[in-house]
């Protein structure tokens, strides 16, 4: 799928069936405190925060300016309630919480893998792969609805002859019978016209994945699992694409009261524990899941990271900064941050090297690029 056009923060949400450890994992990630109780449904409303993506590559242009500003790139992340058996019928106020799903550009996916008897599942027992096809099948359930919907609506309006109505509904009956199928959005292959229509749905098999799966500190320690096979089999067979990351709540949790004590006390832990926090990784994996990359503006007064789409166009991307660059686009000095490096972070010996060049309407940005725009004057603007 093609998402549309993203500003410098762009959403995940973070879904899963109640108990699983969502709203822990949310708090960790965002450092704020929604309720997380031993019971379903215990937060309704979405939990939103905007978190900052991890990038060594800014942290050494930032190093290197020694900017008055600076701006990382950042990732808004949703807490949805628990989803339950049901929810496409609006069991457990699934009709709501699917409809927070909608509002957002990907999925963290959530599964428990972990026994413990003062923790409930709703479910009476942890069966991970049991949970991700109930969640599978609750978004494809609500994504028939929808469909069957939209053909009944573009087969009324088809009467009336309106331009552009008939390949509409081809690309609605096209994507009803894929997910009839089982099968979801993401997975389909559609032609341009079909693109363009579906961006325009919001469906929930539509959005890429990041399946987390929050293990027990002692086997998130030990890196073992009687539960991951089964559930790289489940991901390997239903969604190939999506990446797995094992965590765990309790050991990350253990991992923050431990960074109150000082920085060698985090590092003791970690080297003691014989493993890494995985919440960086987390949200890098969930922006690359929405195929973003950064280009960077830079100086001594701002440094900055801009998320755009992978696959944009100089203009595009200077579109992100402001809607003039864009329009009165001119061209682009672009040099990339290995030939920085290369050149002894010095943006004097990239040029002098020739790594920096003048591109035009036709260039890709690439992941990394450090990019000054020079555009002319707008029309109907001085």
């Amino acid at each position: 799928m093609v998402l549309g056009r993203p500003g410098n923060t762009v959403k995940m949400g973070i879904v899963g069936m109640p108990n699983v450890g969502k709203s822990s994992l949310f708090n960790l990630l965002s450092n704020l405190q929604v309720p997380a109780e031993n019971y379903p449904f215990c937060t309704i409303d979405p939990s939103t925060a905007t978190v900052p993506v991890p990038d060594p590559r800014f942290d050494e242009f930032v190093k290197a300016w020694k900017p008055k500003k600076q701006i990382q790139a950042c990732l808004t992340i949703t807490d949805i309630a628990g989803l339950v058996k049901g929810a496409s019928e609006g069991k457990g106020l699934g009709n709501a919480f699917l409809s927070h799903i909608a509002a957002v550009d990907g999925i963290y996916h959530v599964t428990r893998a972990f026994e413990a008897k003062d923790i409930e599942h709703v479910e009476g027992d942890v069966d991970p792969v049991r949970d991700f096809e109930i969640i599978r099948g609750e978004l494809l359930a609500k994504d028939v609805e929808k469909m069957e919907a939209q053909v009944a609506l573009l087969e009324k309006k088809l009467i009336t002859k309106a331009p552009g109505v008939k390949d509409e509904l081809a690309s609605a009956q096209k994507a009803l019978a894929w997910i009839k199928e089982g099968k979801e959005i993401r997975h389909g292959e559609w032609n341009a016209k079909d693109v363009v229509y579906l961006n325009t749905q919001l469906l929930l098999t539509s959005k890429p994945v990041v399946f987390l799966v929050n293990i027990s500190e002692k086997n998130f320690t030990e890196q073992k699992s009687k539960f991951l096979k089964n559930i790289k089999d489940w991901v390997t067979k239903n969604s190939p694409e999506s990446p797995i990351i094992p965590f765990s709540v309790k050991f990350e949790q253990h991992l923050k009261e431990v960074e109150a004590e000082g920085a060698d006390a985090k590092e003791k832990f970690l080297k003691e524990a014989k493993v890494p926090s995985m919440l960086n990784k987390i949200i890098t994996k969930g922006y690359e899941a929405l195929n973003l990359i950064n280009f960077f503006t830079t100086g001594a007064d701002e440094v900055r990271a801009w998320t755009i789409q992978n696959g944009y166009k100089a203009p595009e991307a200077g579109g992100v900064i402001h809607s003039d660059f864009e329009k009165g686009f001119i061209c682009a000095e672009i040099y990339n941050f290995e030939d920085w490096k290369a050149c002894g972070q010095s943006e004097t010996q990239v040029k002098a090297a020739g790594k920096s060049r003048t591109q035009g309407k036709e260039y890709l940005v690439k992941d990394g690029d450090v990019c000054f725009f020079k555009h002319g004057a707008v029309k109907g603007k001085k």
